[in-house]
């Protein structure tokens, strides 16, 4: 049995993203969480199946704009999909699948010399994906909600929530965000964690 969660701070933040997109969610904060992180909600609506995005947090991507990941294209795609729909979007501090902002750089380094980015994980000594869904499966239901249609492509995701209580109505697909930057990284997540990706072929 997980735990329960709790609701701490409700407020409502303006967002505006470069390209110009705006929307206003409801941003919730929670305490009891597993982890003990501090994790984010922002609510778009209710809806009685209301569509939900996990997203790991990514300073690179989502701040920087790193074309190496497809995340910070995925965020802006998932607050739009999302405020057009009514739902949910989790903001989880889980930098790097659970390895952390530093790792994940030393883990860059590794893809250089010609790792994928699982390999250059376990070759630092750490998981491939450090990422738990236990705090997620408790901010759902702290928010009153049980049932969802997902916005993923990994099918961890919708394995972990289904075993911590959370039913997954639907499977919902994110758009693929290929550059020339992040094609083998994406063409790893497929093959290897059987992400749902349509991807070109690499070059030999």
């Amino acid at each position: 049995m997980i735990p329960a969660a709790t609701v701490r701070t409700r407020v409502r933040v303006p967002l505006r993203f470069a390209d110009g997109y705006t929307a206003s969610p409801e941003v919730v904060t929670f305490a009891g969480l597993a982890d003990g992180a501090e994790h984010l909600a922002l609510v778009f609506g209710d809806p009685a199946t209301p569509l939900v995005r996990l997203h790991s947090e990514c300073l690179t991507g989502d701040v920087f704009g790193s074309a190496r990941c497809d995340c910070g294209p995925q965020l802006r795609e998932a607050v739009q999909r999302i405020d057009s729909a009514g739902g949910v979007l989790l903001y989880l501090r889980q930098e790097g699948r659970g390895i952390g902002l530093y790792a994940k750089l030393d883990a860059y380094a590794l893809q250089d010399v010609g790792l994928d980015t699982y390999q250059a994980n376990t070759a630092l000594g750490l998981p491939e994906d450090a990422r738990d869904y236990t705090a997620a499966a408790q901010m759902l239901a702290a928010l009153g909600i049980a049932e969802v249609d997902l916005l993923t492509n990994n099918p961890d995701k919708v394995r972990q929530l289904r075993e911590r209580g959370i039913t997954v109505a639907e499977t919902v697909p994110t758009g693929v965000h290929v550059t020339p930057d992040n094609l083998r990284y994406l063409h790893a997540k497929a093959q290897h964690t059987r992400h749902t990706l349509a991807l070109p072929e690499l070059a030999g």
